[in-house]
């Protein structure tokens, strides 16, 4: 990838990347990872995952891919990997889709399922469960526990109030089993997190394997896109530039 530091310009001969984030963050969990693409002359395009349902988060997902023109390159973080895999399958112009220490789901399985499939999860443990006004359940992270099991090579104060600002993810969308998977029929790639305690890396190597997914490992915990922001950027523009025309 380039350094320049001249004013960013897009590349109509890029694909645009489309980023979704996944549960217990937001969109600007992707902003040191949109700075160098669009450097790069990506356009870039960073979706609000409603974290309601996979069915609902998914449809969200797909209008937000009609609306844009050209190619695309999908990068999902964590829950947002099961929804990208969901939104995309069959999508026209999604060229590759980019799993950040994700998840990989076959259909039937859900996102819960695939986190405790292996040893080494802890983020079950560290989630508050607030009853909705309509029924079901939005899952938080407790505060003093956001750092450790989510953001541990961030820094304290970003981490804090990354704890504050988190968006929660009813217990329904992690328990909904997938209907589609978008891995099968689009070429994908998977950055392993080794640091991980909410996807044992395990878990993502068994998941990456399964659907021939170009796996890449690096010394992260699972909020990768904020700590290793580099290595994110990097790996979309590889995808990128392995499905370019």
């Amino acid at each position: 990838m380039t350094t320049s530091t001249a004013t960013p310009a897009t590349d109509t001969r890029k694909p645009t990347v489309v980023l979704v984030h996944g549960a217990f963050a937001d969109s600007s969990s992707w902003n040191g990872v949109v700075a160098p693409l669009r450097r790069d002359g990506y356009r870039v395009v960073a979706a609000a995952n409603p974290l309601r349902g996979l069915r609902a988060d998914a449809e969200h997902l797909r209008s937000v891919l009609d609306s844009v023109e050209g190619p695309v390159v999908l990068a999902g973080h964590s829950y947002g990997g099961t929804v990208m895999s969901e939104a995309a399958d069959g999508h026209p112009r999604v060229r590759a889709l980019v799993f950040v220490a994700s998840f990989l789901l076959e259909v039937g399985e859900s996102t819960g399922e695939l986190a405790a499939k292996f040893p080494g999860a802890q983020l079950g443990a560290a989630l508050d469960a607030v009853p909705l006004p309509g029924g079901g359940t939005d899952l938080y992270i407790r505060q003093e526990q956001f750092r450790e099991v989510f953001a541990a090579d961030v820094p304290e104060d970003v981490a804090a109030l990354m704890a504050v600002t988190q968006q929660p993810v009813t217990a329904d969308a992690l328990a909904d089993t997938a209907t589609r998977a978008a891995w099968r029929g689009t070429p994908s790639w998977t950055l392993i997190t080794l640091q991980d305690l909410a996807i044992p890396a395990d878990s993502m190597r068994f998941m990456a394997q399964r659907a021939g997914s170009h796996a890449v490992e690096v010394d992260a915990s699972h909020a990768v896109t904020v700590s290793r922001p580099d290595v994110v950027a990097d790996l979309i523009d590889r995808a990128a530039r392995a499905t370019g025309d």
